[in-house]
């Protein structure tokens, strides 16, 4: 199931105890100080809509994603299925799938990218391994196609750091198109930085049937740019 709400969410998949939505770049997955508007309150208020729900709606998201990210987002519509849906987290029994577009190319067609990392000031640093703070993180990457300027990557996130795709592909000399934070550079709507959560596969918390709930990236710049993918 996937289809668009007045209010601009589109919901990609919603049972009883799951709802999977594509966050648009810009907007902050859960409520934040200062702010007041969240894909966490959108989802709440479309469940409430869509299902005619009074009083207060359970919804949390299982995890997030970087504001200028977009992509899948994942949340809860129960207890029993965040808490399973939480401990699959901490195990490390989610596949995630990421798409990037990013100035250059990596070293090599496809390869690991292992390193160091830790958190500091609001960014992600990769340090030496016996560092304070340093923290193992690691993905795994495939060019998928090039164009005179860019390069588009899949990604398989193995480890969830802060900023973890962000740090490692400037580290390895390719940034992420549009992420000044990192060395990338150029703008794009809404403070996007071209990285899309593309696909995530779990076993469903309560049905433990597979579940792949995927998002196809914005069609706009710079992904408009790689016939390869498709919408």
């Amino acid at each position: 199931m996937t289809h668009s709400c007045p209010d601009g969410l589109e919901v990609l998949h919603c049972d009883n105890h799951l709802l999977a939505v594509n966050k648009p770049a810009g907007c902050v997955t859960q409520p934040a100080p200062g702010l007041c508007d969240s894909l966490q309150e959108r989802a709440k208020h479309w469940i409430g809509c869509e299902y005619a729900k009074p009083g207060a709606v359970f919804l949390e998201a299982v995890h997030r994603i970087d504001r200028p990210v977009s992509g899948v987002v994942l949340f809860a519509r129960t207890t029993k299925a965040l808490c399973r849906c939480q401990q699959a987290v901490r195990e490390r029994r989610w596949t995630k799938t990421y798409l990037a577009v990013v100035h250059g190319s990596p070293p090599r067609p496809a390869g690991r990218l292992q390193d160091a990392l830790a958190h500091r000031e609001r960014r992600g640093e990769i340090v030496e391994p016996h560092s304070p703070g340093a923290r193992e993180a690691i993905l795994e990457y495939e060019v998928l196609d090039t164009c005179v300027r860019y390069s588009l990557l899949r990604i398989a996130l193995l480890t969830g750091r802060y900023h973890q795709i962000r740090a490692q592909l400037a580290h390895a000399g390719c940034p992420i198109v549009a992420d000044t934070k990192y060395g990338g550079s150029g703008s794009l709507p809404q403070g996007a930085i071209a990285l899309h959560h593309h696909r995530l596969d779990i076993d469903h918390p309560v049905r433990k049937t597979p579940c792949r709930f995927e998002a196809p990236p914005p069609a706009s710049t710079p992904w408009i740019e790689f016939p390869v993918l498709v919408r």
